[in-house]
């Protein structure tokens, strides 16, 4: 985290590592996915929480910036939505 921005890099392999990201309310802040794995609907990230979805190419970071307007628990999963993650705003 910078001081105008938060930065939060996820690693895309199987599962979403961290599962949970934390974030604080009112600063600028990126998503940064990374698919390391070849992995079926791991291929695509969204959330309907969040207002995104991207598709994600293997071993190509895709960077989403999002809103920290409110405070909560925001899910994001897989294309299959087999897969969850979770943004805290607090």
């Amino acid at each position: 985290m910078t001081e105008n921005k938060q930065v939060a890099a996820i690693t895309v392999a199987g599962s979403y590592q961290p599962q949970v990201v934390t974030l604080k309310q009112g600063l600028s802040a990126e998503l940064t996915f990374t698919r390391t794995k070849a992995q079926g609907c791991l291929d695509v990230v969204h959330s309907k929480a969040l207002d995104f979805e991207t598709e994600l190419p293997l071993n190509q970071p895709q960077t989403i910036k999002i809103s920290t307007d409110q405070t909560g628990e925001f899910e994001f999963s897989c294309g299959m939505d087999m897969f969850h993650g979770k943004v805290v705003i607090v």
